[in-house]
């Protein structure tokens, strides 16, 4: 099994010294992955602004969306931009894809949040034709550059709902899901859900991963609890708490309980989520897993 890591775009005190020292340090050697996610309303840098400095400064390990949410976008200019990702980075790009759950990050851009699911999947349909060089203006160029492939980057559903994991089915190559204990009934329900749409549909075997938040050091819970309740600051206090109450990555012994969990499932990948800007902490969890 992998195992990536993301950039700790979510946590404050993130500058341009400690990113670049976090894409060096990750393309190192342990990890498979770099991952970045998105938001829109919150203190995070752009994603595919991020990703964009990381293939610069990495030559190794994946780089992953994770997640990218296509309805803040326009297709074709979003298709244009993960082209351009996947050729400067030689190929290197994997794209998670979600619908998001923030209603403020659709709001920010004038985005409406009705059918989600419908409308991502017309979203990839319309980012693959441009990826397959199809002229989206009649008798015009197409939109370059073409991809590394001709049918573009590996697509990843970043979907936790059984139903979302099987309408995602239809098009990704596979998931990335996220279990917030994390707990091995959130992980296996996720992972045995596409397992079960993909075979439906007769599909090849999807790529499965799977993500937690963790936190290391003397002052690891407080750490944590510090990051959801920044994080998760559009929920209400009630839920907040409650997802607080059940994740429990705050040592490396459990640590390495959640990643042996998700190997045991049959994972392929877990893409770790850290909860601070501090670049050693690459290191340290290089340390605990290697």
């Amino acid at each position: 099994m992998e195992i990536g890591i993301n950039l700790p775009v979510m946590s404050p005190g993130l500058h341009r010294d400690s990113l670049l020292s976090w894409c060096e340090r990750i393309d190192q050697g342990f990890y498979s992955s770099l991952a970045v996610g998105e938001r829109i309303a919150f203190y995070n840098p752009e994603v595919l602004t991020t990703l964009a400095a990381a293939a610069a400064t990495t030559s190794r390990v994946k780089l992953v969306s994770n997640v990218i949410v296509p309805m803040l976008h326009h297709p074709v200019m979003l298709a244009k931009q993960l082209a351009t990702l996947d050729t400067l980075s030689s190929g290197r790009l994997v794209v998670g894809l979600g619908v998001g759950g923030r209603e403020q990050d659709y709001q920010a851009v004038d985005a409406p949040m009705g059918r989600r699911l419908r409308r991502l999947a017309d979203a990839v349909a319309a980012m693959r034709r441009v990826w397959s060089q199809e002229p989206v203006v009649p008798e015009a160029l197409p939109v370059g550059p073409a991809p590394s492939r001709a049918t573009g980057p590996t697509l990843l559903a970043g979907s936790l709902s059984p139903d979302a994991i099987a309408v995602s089915s239809r098009w990704a190559d596979g998931l990335t899901g996220f279990a917030f204990g994390p707990s091995e009934m959130e992980m296996k329900m996720q992972l045995d859900a596409a397992r079960k749409a993909w075979e439906g549909r007769g599909r090849p075997k999807p790529w499965l991963a799977t993500g937690f938040w963790y936190a290391l050091g003397d002052d690891a819970r407080a750490q944590l609890d510090a990051y959801l309740d920044r994080y998760l600051n559009f929920m209400a206090p009630i839920a907040r708490d409650s997802v607080k109450a059940i994740c429990s990555v705050t040592s490396a012994e459990r640590l390495r309980e959640a990643v042996q969990k998700a190997r045991d499932l049959g994972a392929d990948e877990v893409l770790l989520v850290p909860t601070t800007a501090d670049p050693d902490d690459v290191h340290r969890v290089a340390d605990i897993l290697a």
